[in-house]
């Protein structure tokens, strides 16, 4: 999907690390949540209470949940889940855009 209709943007940005992870919310009239983003190059770690799927629009980084060992790497037009009440790290590489979908 390349697009949704009927939703509602949340207007006020969340940034992240000084602004080099910048996403907005998207609400959907069933109650679902997805937030839209770009990160730049460098290491982040998040934490979450709900699982998520995390689709990488384009760019490429690893990532791993926290304390692994193995790094698995994604590129555009690639996601992956993270469970819920986790935390994972990522190494993005390149500029990476991606479309967080909150599952329930």
């Amino acid at each position: 999907m390349t697009e949704f209709s009927n939703v509602t943007v949340v207007k006020k940005a969340n940034i992240y690390f000084g602004g080099q992870v910048v996403s907005f919310t998207v609400l959907f009239a069933d109650g679902s949540k997805k937030t839209l983003g770009v990160m730049q190059p460098g290491e982040y770690e998040f934490s979450t209470g709900a699982a998520e799927n995390m689709e990488i629009m384009s760019g490429k980084l690893s990532w791993q949940m926290k304390g692994d060992s193995a790094w698995n790497e994604v590129v555009g037009g690639q996601s992956f889940d993270v469970p819920a009440d986790s935390t994972f790290v990522m190494k993005v590489a390149t500029v990476s855009d991606y479309c967080c979908s909150f599952i329930k």
